[in-house]
């Protein structure tokens, strides 16, 4: 499980789009918390962070025509197994999202491609 990289999300193959958004729902979901080696650095910030990421690929999906559940689009919905969060509060969005994301990472990740 990884976040590829935003600068990226654009350029990602439909593979690796689609699974970006599964692995963000996984994580929106019972994924919250649990370790994970290379995503463990989001759990250090408030989940709305995610979401704000998961915006990103949403509208890359909807830009290359994918149909997409609405429910995604609000920040408290952890998927339909799973209780909403009650409230999370508003996060600035910076750029990038997540400071791990630098340059050395955007380097990974297209090693990764």
């Amino acid at each position: 499980m990884r976040l590829w990289h935003q600068a990226l999300i654009s350029e990602l193959p439909r593979q690796q789009l689609l699974g970006q958004h599964r692995e963000i729902a996984a994580l929106r979901g019972n994924g919250w918390g649990r370790k994970h080696a290379t995503v463990d650095y989001v759990f250090r910030y408030s989940p709305y962070k995610l979401f704000q990421f998961h915006l990103l690929v949403m509208e890359e999906m909807v830009h290359r025509g994918y149909q997409l559940d609405y429910r995604w689009y609000d920040p408290l919905y952890r998927g339909q197994h799973y209780l909403p969060y009650e409230s999370l509060s508003l996060v600035a969005t910076t750029d990038p999202i997540y400071p791990e994301h630098d340059m050395a990472y955007f380097k990974e990740c297209v090693a990764n491609l």
